[in-house]
């Protein structure tokens, strides 16, 4: 069972899951669309939607209907992936991103303690938890100082996960990712900003791409790559927290120069600032330190910056071309 299953993680986790030969559910929000384009393929397959593909109405705040569906299916692995995940956006809605996100993965795991056969947990934590960080780079003992309300919400989750793995015996476990991003990043976070735009230039489709502070340094990792490290997780014999990263860093500045590179253009003659884009308070040197889960689950990430903003800016270009503006 997957939470977010219609999100960057989800969907790719999901891909994952059905060649492995998984029969997957996936909860979801009711919306007034049932366009869910990262999940299309799977979706209008007859031999897998309503096969081994089940999506189920629930939200993260309505815990009869998630106690519900859980009983109904008893899953056997629970991958946590839903919440609010814009950490900008959290400064505007705090209230609710802690709802969601910290509570919301708090009732989740008072359902799943409930169960008669218990599944694996996986909880999709974050680097925020670490805001302004005492050492860097990071790694699974460094000591939690959020700086963000989804920092907060996800620090809270992430040592309840460890609370009831210790107190409760559970197979509780957290996945502590630094950015990861791929083509179905969704388009109000910076990076995939940074793509379109640079592909929407060069095809003559905008003139500049406005931002705001792009000095942060980031560890920016494949989306489709953590979604595999997420399996590995609950594949391990014990219960245990990983910290999913590429082990390097660049700033904004960098990304965005890489990604007008790739289609020829000089950044500077595009981009302009506005602090209204600048967060109120934002995390600096979060550079992750992947070598336990490289040493422990046999996995390391592949597509460093550079190649992942290729990937992006092709699809962006590739996508526009075809009309889809």
């Amino acid at each position: 069972m997957i939470t977010g299953i219609t999100g960057q993680d989800g969907s790719y986790l999901c891909e994952h899951l059905l060649e492995k030969g998984y029969t997957v559910h996936g909860i979801v929000r009711r919306s007034s669309t049932l366009d869910r384009p990262r999940l299309q393929v799977q979706y209008s397959n007859p031999d897998v939607y309503g096969k081994r593909l089940f999506l189920h109405y629930a939200d993260l705040s309505d815990t009869t209907s998630i106690r519900r569906i859980i009983t109904q299916i008893q899953p056997i692995e629970f991958y946590h992936l839903a919440g609010q995940s814009h950490v900008g956006l959290s400064f505007e809605i705090p209230e609710s991103t802690c709802d969601l996100t910290a509570m919301g993965t708090l009732r989740i795991m008072e359902i799943l303690r409930d169960q008669p056969n218990r599944p694996k947990f996986l909880h999709a934590s974050s680097r925020e938890i670490f805001g302004t960080p005492t050492v860097v780079p990071q790694d699974e003992t460094t000591p939690q100082n959020p700086n963000s309300p989804y920092g907060c919400a996800k620090a809270f989750a992430t040592q309840m996960v460890k609370v009831y793995r210790e107190s409760h015996g559970l197979f509780f476990c957290n996945a502590i990712c630094y950015n990861h991003e791929s083509p179905r990043r969704a388009e109000n976070f910076v990076t995939r900003k940074i793509t379109l735009a640079a592909a929407r230039i060069k095809l003559g489709l905008q003139e500049y791409l406005t931002l705001g502070s792009i000095d942060s340094a980031r560890d920016w990792g494949y989306a489709k790559e953590y979604a595999e490290a997420m399996w590995r997780i609950l594949q391990h014999d014990q219960p245990d927290d990983y910290v999913l990263a590429t082990g390097t860093s660049y700033t904004v500045r960098d990304f965005l120069q890489a990604a007008f590179d790739h289609v020829g253009l000089n950044w500077l003659d595009h981009v302009q600032f506005d602090k209204r884009f600048i967060r109120p308070a934002d995390a600096e040197s979060l550079l992750g330190d992947p070598r336990k889960a490289e040493r422990v689950l046999g996995w390391k990430a592949q597509t460093h910056m550079h190649d992942l903003v290729r990937i992006m800016v092709d699809y962006d270009m590739h996508r526009l071309a075809q009309g889809n503006n």
